[in-house]
């Protein structure tokens, strides 16, 4: 490997994916980013984690041109590792259109590159929302899908796309990871989760109620089907998201790969209910948060977490950090940004 692409490299996912890449690898890194849920100052971060610059082409990748353009200056690109997407559940039920031409739209113009460049390795940030509400669990990679909201359709629909393109393009790889729920912050704590807006993600909600940014935290339903009548997911470290990813590229270029699209779930393999990780967090920061019971959410799934044995056999990736590692990374993170960083 000698040059990656990071599609969305300001945004949440992305950015820890590149720190994972600059520290355990030889590889020089590139950005695509326009800012639409993320801003410049994520770059500072990033170097002053790694103390390396990244470059960023600041362009919407829905502009066939723009990207046209920035592959033309990075004719040599071994990987794509493609985050860059709107993500919010609830804001994709209010405004599907513009979840659909997004995401989609900049998917294909990326895959068009990687058949007009010659790219070799392509990876897809994909979602456990593909499933939808699952009877049985924990859930596999054969799982049947059933998202049940606009933006879970644009990863169903996203995997559809790879898979088909690397069936009909054969000098492309791909790995398709689903992640489950990406939680916390670089260890160091000095580079998290940035939401623009009010946040919609459960983790973020709790450390800016228990800072004061926010007035109190909304339950969405306690009358669901589980152990404590709210909802269940599989939250797992960032940093361990990351690290996939880099595995991921190693995989396809070690030949590992036994098909042309593969596809895993990331996950810790056990699910947390949303009670759940408000009582972690009052543990890990002796904080005790202000809270609510409200009424259940559009969109959202009732319980859903994921058997990780596949990428543990294959990729040789296990999650490393804890449910505390999780809270304690997303405060000291909250921390610091009341700090000014």
């Amino acid at each position: 490997m000698k040059k990656i692409l990071v599609t969305g490299g300001a945004g949440y996912i992305g950015s820890h994916t590149i720190i994972e890449i600059l520290e355990t690898t030889d590889c020089e890194v590139i950005s695509a980013d326009n800012y639409s849920n993320s801003n410049a100052k994520t770059f500072e971060r990033i170097k002053n984690v790694t103390g390396k610059a990244v470059k960023n082409y600041a362009i919407d990748l829905c502009d066939g041109s723009a990207v046209n353009k920035m592959m033309q200056e990075n004719s040599d690109i071994d990987g794509i590792i493609h985050f860059a997407a709107f993500k919010s559940v609830p804001e994709s039920v209010d405004n599907p259109l513009q979840y659909y031409r997004n995401n989609m739209e900049s998917l294909i113009n990326m895959l068009a590159a990687v058949k007009e460049f010659n790219v070799p390795y392509f990876i897809f940030s994909s979602s456990c929302s593909v499933y939808g509400n699952i009877e049985k669990l924990p859930v596999n990679e054969e799982t049947p899908q059933g998202a049940i909201s606009p933006y879970g359709y644009t990863k169903q629909a996203g995997e559809r796309v790879v898979q088909d393109f690397t069936c009909s393009y054969k000098n492309v790889k791909a790995v398709l990871l689903r992640y489950f729920n990406p939680v916390g912050a670089h260890i160091s704590g000095k580079i998290g989760e940035v939401p623009l807006q009010r946040p919609a993600n459960l983790v973020p909600v709790i450390t800016q109620t228990a800072i004061g940014k926010m007035k109190e935290t909304t339950v969405f339903g306690n009358d669901y089907k589980t152990r404590d009548g709210t909802c269940i997911r599989d939250y797992v470290h960032v940093s361990d998201i990351a690290r996939a990813h880099v595995e991921a590229l190693s995989y396809l270029e070690k030949n590992k790969n036994t098909s042309a699209c593969s596809i895993f779930n990331l996950g810790t393999g056990s699910g947390v209910s949303v009670m759940e990780m408000i009582t972690a967090f009052e543990k890990v920061t002796g904080k005790k948060l202000n809270y609510h019971i409200g009424n259940r959410r559009a969109g959202d799934v009732e319980a859903i977490y994921s058997d990780i044995t596949k990428v543990e056999k294959e990729l040789g990736w296990i999650p490393k950090y804890s449910l505390d590692d999780m809270m304690l990374s997303a405060w000291k993170w909250e921390l610091n940004m009341k700090e000014g960083a």
